[in-house]
């Protein structure tokens, strides 16, 4: 049998009382017992709704006296009870009562549909609505509702825009304590929350929640309109903006618009070149937390993870995972003007630039312009003639790393484009497309003078010397078959 637990001689005696005294009167509205008719009339005051006793201060309207004494200790921040456990003071002694439960992890009202235990009454009521989705409190200016009259109150200070709670480290203001309460961790690096499966702490008990469901397996919003589950409400509203096509983050300096948040913040980096992760190693500054991380990978040379296909290596997950789409060649992202699909997300941003004719980053040597910044690095390198990468074989040099991956295909012997016709095994992908040429006779060159068809374009450039009368001139191997052949040969044999 389990026995009730009490700090005070006063308490004990108080209940011994509640458990012999007979209860005789009962209120009609709610059904509560009272044993003294004087406590049922006091009672029923609250359904007349007679409130005689008013507030000289605020002008709040109470129904009894003892009421409006006790709300005349707010005014006066008078506490008059403490807790001999931890001296924290009250109001009230029916609170003081109920803060008792803390110390004595008393929780004596569950929950009948889940089975959650709370300490005290209201908290179950208010926690029933998470069953019934009941929401009995609205914004008057949004219109949005809520479950809890204090969460209406802090919605109002969005519209207000106060922010009462500042930080003293930062000077970021916040308008619920509990929001600047979470804020302090991030300068602490407190993170309180742990999981008690794989060990991770965070900072915020609700991520903590939403990361269990990584264990569980649990998503439970779905898409209504192609059925993909997310873990967070908050990733299927941005995954409703790929159907939408709703972009409500627009840039105030360029005005491209984004469907995400922190996608426009990110852009807003390209305007003020600002970088704020650098590397301890080499200096190299970054935008994003995420790239730098990437880029330490370089230093360390740790490949981790590797392709169980071709046995490829990467630092990272994320780059194999990229990889793993040239085996299965899974296109899922797809150009809507022109068709064109793509295995990555990145790629198809990129495309897009092709039509819009957008380039933002321009060269100060030539103004050449590029809608890439990386594309601009790389032109730079034709003004510096700059060859940062090198052949560990044969030194030598080259001004771009895809240049000297698939020169490195010539020491390996790679050959990962063959022909399905003969087999015959490329190092380039250019060459494989020309030699096809050779089985199918196509000739998708031809001069706008004379119509004559070329296998190569630098075939029909040379042919039009004859027509320009441009001196001097080499032999057309499109004239001579044998010469034709020995050149493509050729092009394959000294690729680069």
């Amino acid at each position: 049998m389990n026995s009730k637990q009490f700090f005070d001689k006063s308490q004990v005696n108080q209940h011994n009382r509640n458990l012999i005294t007979e209860k005789l009167y009962s209120c009609g509205a709610y059904g509560k017992e009272y044993s003294a008719k004087d406590d049922l009339d006091t009672h029923n005051e609250i359904h007349t709704n007679n409130k005689s006793y008013f507030c000289d201060k605020c002008d709040k309207e109470f129904s009894q006296k003892g009421y409006l004494e006790i709300h005349y200790r707010i005014h006066e921040n008078a506490k008059p009870y403490s807790c001999d456990k931890c001296s924290k003071n009250f109001s009230t002694k029916s609170n003081l009562n109920l803060h008792y439960r803390v110390h004595t992890n008393e929780k004596p009202y569950s929950c009948v549909a889940c089975g959650k235990e709370f300490s005290q009454k209201s908290s179950l009521k208010t926690h029933y609505r998470v069953h019934t989705n009941e929401k009995p409190y609205s914004c008057d200016v949004c219109s949005r509702e809520f479950s809890q009259k204090s969460t209406l109150d802090m919605h109002y200070r969005t519209h207000a825009e106060e922010k009462p709670f500042l930080c003293d480290i930062c000077g970021k203001a916040f308008s619920q304590k509990g929001s600047l309460d979470a804020h302090h961790r991030i300068h602490t690096n407190e993170k309180p929350y742990r999981c008690n499966i794989c060990g991770k702490a965070f900072t915020l008990k609700g991520n903590l929640y939403t990361h269990y469901r990584i264990h569980t397996n649990e998503k439970p919003y779905s898409c209504d309109i192609c059925g993909n589950e997310f873990t967070q409400k908050g990733c299927l509203n941005i995954h409703s903006r790929t159907h939408t096509n709703e972009r409500p983050y627009s840039c105030d300096i360029c005005g491209k618009e984004f469907s995400r948040k922190d996608t426009l913040s990110k852009h807003h980096q390209t305007h003020s070149n600002e970088k704020p992760y650098s590397c301890d190693i080499c200096c190299k500054e970054f935008t994003q937390k995420f790239n730098l991380n990437i880029h330490y990978g370089t230093h360390i040379n740790e490949k981790q993870y590797s392709c169980d296909i071709c046995d490829k290596a990467f630092a990272h997950k994320t780059k194999l995972k990229m990889h793993y789409k040239t085996h299965t060649n899974e296109k899922l992202f797809s150009c809507d003007i022109c068709g064109k699909e793509f295995s990555h997300k990145g790629n198809l941003g990129m495309h897009y630039k092709i039509h819009t004719n957008e380039k933002m980053y321009s060269c100060d040597i030539c103004s050449k312009e590029f809608s890439r910044k990386g594309s601009l690095y790389k032109h730079h390198r034709t003004h510096t003639n700059e060859k940062p990468y090198s052949c560990d074989t044969c030194c030598k040099e080259f001004s771009q790393k895809f240049n000297l991956d698939r020169h490195n295909r010539i020491h390996a012997n790679y050959k990962p484009y063959s022909c399905d016709i003969c087999g015959n095994g490329f190092f380039q992908k250019g060459n494989l497309t020309l030699h096809s040429r050779i089985h199918t006779n196509e000739r998708p060159y031809s001069c706008d003078i004379c119509g004559k068809e070329f296998f190569l374009k630098s075939s029909l450039n040379k042919h039009y010397r004859i027509h320009t009368h441009e001196e001097p001139h080499s032999p057309d191997v499109q004239t001579f078959p044998c010469l034709q052949k020995m050149f493509i040969q050729k092009s394959f044999k000294y690729e680069l």
